[in-house]
């Protein structure tokens, strides 16, 4: 499908500000999605909002299905008579530039402790009603999930093929004497969930009543130790032992000698076509239901996708396996019609993945960084872009702006000094610029182009440099940790936005033309 003509921004809720040592669903949520407002923005980008396991990704998580506890809002759950004042105002406030995962964990879980066991004396009706609702309507996924994570604690975190074989097989007795031991912890995390969810939606109501829609990004693989995984085994390919014999990665190329090693559990594709992928299915539908538009990450894994030996430690002796993809789609569409699905085909993109792609009406995406390094028949160059595209100054992958433009050879570049010269140079010479205001010739090319989507990520409009950077892939510390302060998205910054996304014609009429930044919901 294609979409009007519209432009947002990409910030991860992890990144809001606040003091609770992670970005959340709370105030600061309502106050950008003002300035989105006000800025002449409809579109807010996320990234996964999974429960995040060891390394923080979200691009690693627990379940496909479950919601990110970090991100529920102590003062939501005042508002809910969940927490008293002192509860939420006694806690000493944590970094406010970067994410403490840590302490995040330890607040959190102290504080959603504290508020079900409030909920267990509630005599709300209409709350407990709600909370049971949830539980039914979900409980596809949400059984599942919730005894995998109190299982997971009570084998102290290890990973689930390591627990006693009579639970890695999911044997009923065992897991009726599980779900028995583990009640209180298991009605816990459930709760924990529906809190979650009733928080987002909110949320996206809030975003939604005015003119601003929401898109999610789903990772084409799940991780090995995921309630995915535990609970549908035959969906993968695995040994007896719950161990995958195959995994994912890319092959070796320009960057990287051996490739990358992902580690993902592959799917099995032909059990997958059996049941006429009502997993994947199922999957979609989740993510439809909590935002407006979804982004497919790796989208040309849908092809064709590298198998890597399950005993290995690098991409190397990895083999291109097709993939159903045309197949999955057609089943997906079919249950769910409309698919407002945006393609991420970055990197080396093979005439199979590009008739799929448009086979289906899916944008594909841009990115103007990576525009100046060849000559002017490179797709990321704003003169080569077409209607049905989404494009990007930079994603949550690449360095910001700033940062791209100022960076020297070494210090984790894969670019010579000759290479970064080049480029800035094109970039000067393309964008007409003398680079004082770098980031600002970036949105305004992206904004300018024919493409129907532009998406700014945050660190770009504020023309911060490296020390912004949401992730360096193939690196294991430091991702995922960066936030903006509270007071650093001002009038000026608005204005300026507004003014040049209504100059290019993305300005969607629904919203109040004024609003104050600092305005919380009402």
């Amino acid at each position: 499908m294609t979409f009007p003509r519209a432009s947002g921004i990409l910030l991860h809720p992890t990144s809001l500000p606040g003091r609770f040592g992670i970005g959340d669903l709370g105030p600061a949520a309502y106050r950008f999605a003002n300035f989105l407002l006000a800025s002449g923005q409809s579109l807010w980008q996320v990234l996964p909002l999974g429960p995040t396991g060891y390394g923080d990704s979200p691009y690693a998580c627990y379940s496909a299905f479950a919601g990110n506890t970090l991100l529920i809002s102590p003062e939501k759950l005042f508002e809910d008579g969940l927490l008293s004042r002192p509860e939420v105002d006694d806690i000493a406030s944590l970094d406010a530039e970067r994410v403490d995962f840590g302490r995040a964990h330890e607040i959190k879980d102290k504080l959603l402790a504290q508020a079900f066991a409030r909920y267990q004396r509630t005599t709300d009706t209409e709350f407990r009603s709600e909370f049971e609702t949830f539980a039914e309507q979900n409980s596809s996924w949400l059984n599942d999930y919730v005894l995998f994570r109190a299982l997971k604690t009570e084998h102290d975190g290890k990973a689930w093929h390591q627990w006693e074989p009579s639970i890695v097989r999911r044997e009923p007795a065992a897991m009726a004497l599980a779900k028995q031991k583990l009640h209180d912890q298991i009605e816990a995390h459930k709760f924990a969930q529906f809190l979650f969810f009733k928080q987002w939606f909110e949320l996206k109501a809030y975003c939604n009543e005015r003119g601003v829609s929401l898109i999610g990004d789903v990772p084409i693989f799940v991780a090995q130790d995921s309630s995915d995984v535990w609970t549908n085994p035959e969906q993968f390919k695995l040994d007896h032992n719950g161990i995958p014999t195959v995994v994912a990665g890319v092959p070796p190329d320009y960057f990287s000698a051996t490739g990358q090693f992902w580690g993902n559990p592959l799917y099995n594709w032909e059990r997958m076509l059996v049941d006429s992928f009502k997993w994947w299915i199922e999957r979609v539908r989740a993510i439809l239901q909590m935002v407006d538009i979804a982004r497919i990450d790796h989208f040309r894994g849908f092809a064709a996708c590298w198998e890597i030996p399950g005993g290995d430690t690098t991409a190397e002796r990895g083999r291109w396996v097709e993939v159903p993809g045309r197949e999955l789609f057609t089943a997906i569409r079919k249950a769910l019609r409309e698919l407002p699905i945006i393609a991420e085909d970055l990197g080396v993109i093979t005439p199979d993945v590009e008739k799929l792609r448009d086979g289906f009406g899916f944008p594909g995406m841009r990115i103007l960084q990576f525009a100046f390094s060849s000559d002017t028949k490179n797709i990321d160059l704003p003169h080569n872009y077409h209607h049905n595209v989404v494009v990007y100054t930079g994603t949550h992958d690449n360095d910001t702006t700033v940062g791209w433009f100022n960076s020297v050879a070494g210090a984790g570049s894969t670019r010579s000094a000759e290479q970064i010269a080049a480029e800035r140079a094109l970039c000067l010479k393309y964008l007409n610029s003398d680079g004082a205001e770098i980031h600002w010739d970036f949105i305004r090319a992206v904004l300018a182009s024919v493409a129907d989507t532009a998406i700014l990520p945050l660190q770009d409009l504020l023309g911060l440099g490296t020390e912004a950077r949401m992730n360096l892939p193939n690196s294991t510390q430091g991702n995922w940790m960066w936030r903006f302060r509270e007071g650093a998205l001002t009038e000026q910054h608005a204005g300026r936005l507004r003014e040049m996304t209504d100059t290019y014609g993305r300005v969607r009429r629904h919203e109040v033309e004024s609003i104050k930044l600092d305005h919380d919901k009402e």
